[in-house]
């Protein structure tokens, strides 16, 4: 796996766009895709796991795509919650790019595709849902956690989808150390390799 993959902020590799067919929050849709963002050839599997396994977003207030790719969380969101504001964050410009694509394509003019500090600081989201970059490597994917979780409205949930082989248990067991205080960290669902582990802030 090339090392610029979908951790780079301005990929170098051609942006070469292509079209693919997904299903999406019961909806069969053409979804434009690039070389150098995550899974682009396809819906990944563990973001399948994680669409299948999840319950109704809440209908209203901000939701987040954490790690958005080109936007299969962030759509599934808009399709299912259409009053809500969806926030689709990543680190790589040409993801964002095509997330703004796919969702013009589809009419869902709620999603926002920004960098993290285009999220303003008064936000705070009713759900988060992830696929999150495990391969950044424990340091960057701490980071992370740390940061968007106390994100969570109270009352909020985060779901996050990890493969079995990549450290979900011991993710799973380090949020609950770093979140004993006012959360509860669960492991949802275990399907196809991947756990699915729930986050929700009392």
């Amino acid at each position: 796996m090339p090392q610029e993959h979908y951790f780079s902020p301005s990929p170098a590799a051609p942006e070469s766009l292509r079209s693919i067919p997904v299903r999406l929050a019961g909806r069969d849709l053409e979804v434009v895709t690039a070389p150098a963002v995550f899974s682009p050839g396809h819906l990944d599997g563990g973001t399948a796991v994680l669409l299948d396994e999840v319950p109704d977003p809440p209908a209203t207030g901000h939701l987040l795509d954490l790690g958005c790719g080109w936007g299969a969380i962030a759509m599934s969101l808009a399709i299912t919650a259409p009053e809500a504001t969806v926030w689709a964050v990543d680190v790589n410009d040409r993801a964002l790019d095509l997330v703004r694509r796919n969702a013009d394509r589809h009419g869902l003019s709620k999603v926002n595709a920004v960098r993290p500090d285009g999220v303003p600081d008064g936000v705070e989201f009713a759900t988060i849902w992830s696929n999150p970059p495990i391969r950044v490597g424990k340091a960057v994917l701490h980071e992370l956690m740390l940061t968007w979780l106390p994100r969570l409205q109270r009352g909020g949930t985060a779901w996050l989808v990890v493969q079995k082989n990549l450290g979900a248990d011991s993710l799973q067991r380090w949020l609950a150390e770093q979140f004993a205080d006012g959360y509860e960290v669960s492991r949802a669902a275990t399907s196809k390799g991947f756990r699915v582990l729930r986050v929700d802030r009392a």
